[in-house]
């Protein structure tokens, strides 16, 4: 049987199976199941095999106790704290509560790397002070989403360090590459907020206006925050621990601070040793899922063809570029980030190659369109979050208010594209 027929018969599986309903990590390893038992004659202790050596990785270890890490701010609760002392500082600027939601997401981005994490934490402690205070419930919900997306992008990021131990790169490397672009759509976000003030001022109360001594101790509050970032990504830069290490040290950090504000308990402990549990293990299917799903693509030659064709086009490197990017947001509206990430590396690495594009480039400006796919219905991840902790409000209602946002995030995207040392200067300076 030729290649071609073989590998329609297998993207049949796959999207069959993805239509009736099941599980990506699922459809995708039945469907490589399909191919190496039926074409390829692999025995069952293939499978396993590549399990174990997909998942037999110190890099990979950084991901539960990340999560954990996370998960310990959001459980106990003293991440409240954090969102206090942004209201404190910036709050009386243009957007009022809407810039300190930002602020506050971008500095937890920098302790957690789980966007639905954030996205449900902030769902819980934003939303209520905004809804209470006159802010457009829609414009709310968005804000919420895109800022909890600022987790995926600003280190530690779990997709970057999946993609890390994927494509062997650096992920010391790939968190350098993300910080300045992940702090400029941060700041893009609050300048779409500035310009929605005065083009469409009645969804934004007045701020609060806050005194100096006011701010000088939000001051205060947010330096417990601001050390365990500088700490966390410190060592992680400065050489002395290695991303797992450095992920130990932070979860650490973060019981010793739950400590400290007194709002650690046996119950948040455990919440957020089962939620590490969880979450490190639905990842860790839809890796090995995604490795067998494709090699069984590469055997079969599906990727080498795939890359002859679209080199065959005789496209600039641009356009290419291009292509993929809405290839992306497309896909994006029916996968999750990681899912469509693993699932297409074996045809776009090649590609990549071949125009000796960085894959520390390309694996961060990927999380800049992930960005998209956390938001887009009916998939998005950091959607079903929100809409778990707020009940009353509809996926479309959320996926709306994030509309406000997009431009902001297809500006960097254009931006990292045109000047690749937006990502690549800072691993450059550091690491050279």
């Amino acid at each position: 049987m030729s290649p071609t027929i073989i590998s329609l018969i297998i993207l049949t599986v796959f999207l069959g199976l993805l239509a009736l309903g099941l599980e990506i990590f699922a459809a995708m390893g039945l469907a490589g199941v399909v191919g190496f038992t039926l074409f390829l004659h692999q025995s069952p202790s293939f499978f396993a095999n590549v399990g174990w050596n997909t998942m037999n990785s110190f890099t990979y270890s950084a991901v539960p106790l990340f999560v954990f890490m996370g998960a310990i701010f959001a459980n106990t609760g003293v991440v409240g704290y954090l969102y206090g002392a942004a209201d404190k500082i910036i709050g009386h600027m243009p957007g009022g509560l809407g810039t300190s939601t930002i602020g506050a997401c971008a500095l937890f981005g920098a302790m957690t790397g789980s966007s639905v994490a954030a996205a449900a934490t902030f769902a819980a402690i934003a939303f209520p002070e905004m809804e209470q205070k006159g802010y457009d419930p829609t414009l709310s919900l968005g804000l919420i989403a895109v800022g909890g997306g600022l987790s995926v992008l600003i280190p530690p990021s779990l997709v970057l360090i999946i993609y890390g131990g994927w494509q062997q790169v650096s992920v010391v490397d790939l968190f350098a590459g993300a910080l300045i672009p992940g702090f400029m759509l941060a700041f893009f976000y609050v300048v779409t907020i500035f310009i929605m003030t005065k083009t469409h001022a009645h969804m934004f109360p007045p701020p609060t206006h806050h005194t100096w001594k006011e701010r000088g101790i939000g001051v205060l509050e947010a330096l417990p925050w601001l050390g365990i970032v500088a700490l966390v990504l410190g060592v992680i830069f400065g050489g002395i621990m290695t991303p797992t290490e450095a992920a130990s040290f932070g979860a650490f950090l973060a019981i010793v601070a739950a400590i400290g504000y007194r709002r650690m308990s046996w119950i948040a402990l455990k919440k957020s040793a089962f939620a590490a549990v969880r979450i490190s293990a639905m990842i860790a299917l839809v890796v090995t899922s995604a490795r067998i799903l494709g090699q069984v693509f590469q055997q079969v030659g599906l990727t080498d063809a795939f890359a002859d064709f679209i080199l065959g086009l005789g496209w600039s490197k641009y356009a290419i570029l291009v292509v993929l990017f809405v290839l992306y947001m497309v896909l994006g509206c029916f996968m999750d980030g990681l899912s469509m990430l693993l699932v297409t590396l074996p045809f776009v690495i090649p590609i990549l190659e071949s125009f000796n594009i960085s894959l520390i480039w390309f694996g961060v400006v990927f999380v800049v369109v992930d960005e998209t796919a956390l938001v887009t219905p009916p998939f998005g991840l950091n959607l079903f979050a929100i809409k778990s902790v707020i009940p009353k409000a509809s996926l479309i209602q959320i996926a709306k208010g994030t509309l406000y946002f997009f431009p902001a995030i297809f500006i960097l995207l254009a931006l990292c594209t045109a000047f690749p040392d937006i990502v690549l200067w800072l691993p450059n300076v550091m690491f050279k």
